[in-house]
């Protein structure tokens, strides 16, 4: 499939569950605000999420999905027609190595869940030894979910691999649905019984990831066998892989690791929530645009570049820059210039009160600072990953974290909670920028004709289109605390005018043409 054409796939289902997961974030909002409860749920879900990000979802797409592929070809050409069957043989020894391993490692996680949480947290020296308490009960409950969603990351890479890239995006939808469900039926009767009924429901939703992407992978074909734990040679090259592919892949997971952690120990209460919301905002274009494409490219690169074809490979890299820079450009304007209004007509109801929204626009400005970098990251990285370089990203992710580090402790006493974000926006820059020098020095990559003009284009009606944003915030934000609806319409209405005019100057100036559009949605011959 062509490369907008997955992306567009992947994207369009993450559409759906970032929608779905603005909608919980609003009934989060309403029900249990930001403060001692949601504070608590938070930091209990942001240690499952961040090893989700690492070893499941991350690690996972750098090492097994090259690795599949790569196999699947060699095995092809000795074998026509059996390259599959052998696949999926490596397959099950990962899962015959993996699954016992995240029963011993969850069950020990959740053993140790007081002294984590401390270590996080310092105790919550503003919510006192009630909060830490409720926090490492959050996180007995949440743990789970951890082993759960990286089986979830296993299937999904052998159904990525196969091109079925829509199960694995749609399988997310799932934890929206519970925690929305959770929220609306099974919410307590104060802000702490109803953060509970999340922790819970992040569980039930990964046993129903699991089911739906076992469900899919019998469909398809694909049945796992669990044998006898073997540490054969393929299996001992994919743990090497991991490990860096894990720290590489979860930069930005750790700087927020960092900053939520900051925030607990140093900051007044709530803070960990508006960093929270401001970074949920700030990754509904990562996950839309830098997961979709990112996701999409790194099979065809590994194929192409294991094919000897580097020009396809060079070309594969240059169209996905010039995709993420359609489509991220103006959501970082966006997102920087309109961040109260947003803030407000989503979040700002029940509990959750003007203090906090402007709280959590200020940390929402500052994290999108950092957009074009974080999806540019996702981008850059498959160009090591399809060479079987994770180490690489590695050294560059810990330069980031440290710089990051650095930052925060600088920037947290002027700035509060939005210095921790500026932090993180300022550390995925370095990433960034890292990253293309490294790929540039060694002939990996270099940035064609086409791109510089296209680039130039989209910054100029990315301009134009904050210029336009900047008009219109005095005239939408005062409705955007009323009713449901009027909430709706001013937003509508101001995204409908950012869409025409950036779009407009984008087919006007000659950045993109419907023609071009229409040929990367074909498949590829």
């Amino acid at each position: 499939m062509s490369l907008l054409r997955a992306s567009a796939t992947i994207g369009g289902l993450t559409l759906v569950s970032r929608v779905l997961g603005f909608l919980r974030d609003m009934l989060m909002a309403r029900f249990v605000g930001a403060g001692f409860a949601s504070d608590a749920f938070l930091i209990a879900w942001r240690l499952p999420n961040l090893f989700r990000a690492l070893f499941a979802e991350g690690a996972f797409s750098a090492a097994f999905v090259p690795m599949f592929n790569r196999t699947v070809a060699e095995a092809e050409a000795k074998e026509p027609g059996n390259g599959l069957a052998i696949a999926l043989r490596f397959a099950e020894d990962v899962l015959s190595v993996l699954l016992p391993f995240l029963i011993v490692f969850t069950v020990a996680m959740m053993l140790a869940a007081g002294p984590i949480v401390w270590a996080m947290t310092g105790g919550f020296p503003d919510g006192g030894p009630e909060k830490f308490a409720l926090a490492t009960q959050y996180t007995r409950i949440t743990f789970p979910y951890l082993m759960l969603i990286s089986l979830v990351s296993l299937l999904g890479g052998i159904l990525n691999s196969l091109n079925r890239f829509w199960v694995n995006a749609a399988a997310p939808i799932l934890l929206n649905i519970c925690l929305i469900v959770g929220l609306l039926f099974f919410r307590g009767h104060s802000e702490v019984e109803t953060a509970r009924t999340q922790a819970i429901a992040v569980t039930v939703s990964g046993a129903l990831q699991l089911a739906w992407l076992v469900l899919a992978c019998w469909q398809a074909g694909v049945r796992l066998r669990v044998r006898l734990p073997r540490l054969s040679p393929e299996v001992r090259k994919l743990l090497a892989l991991i490990g860096p592919a894990a720290i590489g892949a979860g930069a930005v997971q750790f700087n927020l690791l960092i900053s939520t952690t900051l925030a607990a120990r140093f900051l007044p209460q709530g803070s960990v929530s508006y960093l929270y919301y401001a970074d949920r905002l700030n990754q509904l274009p990562l996950g839309l645009i830098g997961i979709g494409v990112g996701t999409a490219m790194l099979p065809s690169l590994s194929r192409q570049l294991g094919g000897g074809d580097a020009k396809a490979a060079l070309d594969t890299q240059n169209r996905a820059i010039e995709l993420v820079l359609l489509l991220t450009l103006p959501a970082t304007a966006a997102l920087m210039v309109s961040a109260t209004p947003l803030i407000r007509a989503l979040l700002q109801h029940g509990v959750f009160t003007p203090h906090d929204t402007i709280a959590s626009a200020r940390a929402l400005a500052a994290f999108s600072l950092g957009l074009p970098a974080y999806v540019l990251i996702k981008v850059l990285t498959p160009g090591f990953y399809a060479r079987a370089d994770t180490r690489t990203p590695v050294r560059i992710a810990l330069v980031a974290m440290l710089v990051n580090l650095v930052l925060n402790l600088v920037l947290i006493w002027p700035l509060a909670h939005v210095g921790l974000a500026l932090s993180t926006a300022i550390s995925a820059w370095v990433n960034a920028v890292l990253l293309y020098v490294t790929l540039r020095r060694r002939d990996h990559f270099a940035v064609d004709d086409r791109l510089r003009r296209t680039g130039i284009r989209l910054i100029a009606a990315t301009l134009a289109m904050a210029a336009l944003l900047f008009l219109l915030n005095p005239w939408i934000d005062p409705w955007t605390g009323r009713s449901l609806i009027e909430r709706v319409a001013a937003l509508g209405a101001m995204i409908a005018a950012a869409v025409t005019v950036y779009f407009g100057l984008v087919f006007a100036l000659g950045a993109y043409s419907l023609a071009t559009l229409k040929g990367q949605l074909r498949r590829r011959r």
